[in-house]
């Protein structure tokens, strides 16, 4: 991680060397200041790519601070610029951003268009079915691709229906796979919602370890959803806890055991979180 000041790294992000805007960048990781989100809006128009994904996954890591900005831009951005702000809309997982894309399916650049359908079947948009439906009929192969996934996160029997018939239509061996794929996640899901339980979608744990060098921010969004889902691993749990120490955060820390409590109840597990509830109470 880069030792810049939050002042340098803004500043920083418009110098002329692009290795110096990669450290500005990594500095602003975690960053939740409203200051930061108009500079970072224009990184995701950066001409290195690895500059603009990292202020995309800034600004959607932001959530509420920031969805309401990047919507403006959002709606006036066109081309490649509004690709990076697709994906950071995506990340703050706010379903006021559904009506802007369901109108983004329709964009001019395919690779707008793949986010946005992505992004609708992430989201939950079961009422949007028509917008991801008329994707399968794409010329961009991605976003047809994109769309078969939509569905599949949706988990509902028009969603299944919609795989099986693009499955049909379709010669191409490895589109028929990735409509079985889709197919089995969707039953799963449909599966869940029947029985009451949240639908959510959780990484590994490897992979949200990793995240914690580079995102503390993003790790705690991912170790989040299995606490929502109160999942029963305590892992979890244990680095959501550490990562919430590290920020003073105590607050969250004990919502975090009292829900490890509550899910390991009655069994050795719960030892461990009683115990360091004791010390924090």
């Amino acid at each position: 991680m880069s030792n810049l000041s939050f002042e340098e790294a803004i500043n920083s992000l418009s110098d002329d060397d692009v290795k110096v805007r990669k450290e500005a960048i990594e500095s602003l990781v975690g960053i939740t200041d409203e200051e930061a989100i108009e500079p970072l809006i224009k990184a995701t128009t950066d001409d290195n790519a690895q500059v603009r994904f990292k202020a995309a996954e800034i600004l959607g890591s932001m959530g509420d601070v920031a969805v309401d900005k990047l919507i403006e831009e959002f709606k006036n951005a066109e081309g490649k610029d509004k690709r990076f702000l697709a994906f950071a809309l995506k990340e703050t997982e706010d379903k006021k951003v559904i009506p802007y894309f369901v109108d983004a399916t329709e964009d001019d650049d395919f690779g707008v268009r793949k986010v946005a359908v992505r992004a609708l079947g992430e989201l939950q948009a079961e009422e949007e079915l028509g917008a991801i439906a008329k994707c399968l009929e794409d010329e961009d192969w991605g976003v047809k691709l994109a769309a078969i996934q939509a569905l599949g996160d949706l988990g509902s029997d028009e969603a299944i229906k919609l795989i099986k018939d693009a499955r049909k239509s379709e010669d191409d061996k490895d589109f028929k796979k990735s409509c079985n794929k889709a197919i089995k996640k969707a039953e799963k899901r449909k599966k869940a919602k029947a029985s009451g339980e949240a639908i959510v979608k959780v990484i590994p744990m490897s992979t949200i370890k990793e995240m914690e060098k580079t995102n503390p921010q993003k790790a705690i969004k991912e170790y989040e959803r299995y606490v929502e889902a109160k999942q029963a691993k305590d892992a979890p749990y244990k680095r959501l806890c550490v990562l919430y120490r590290k920020a003073n955060d105590k607050d969250n820390e004990v919502r975090v055991i009292e829900t490890a409590c509550e899910v390991f109840a009655g069994t050795k597990k719960a030892d461990y979180f009683e115990k360091r509830l004791d010390k924090l109470q």
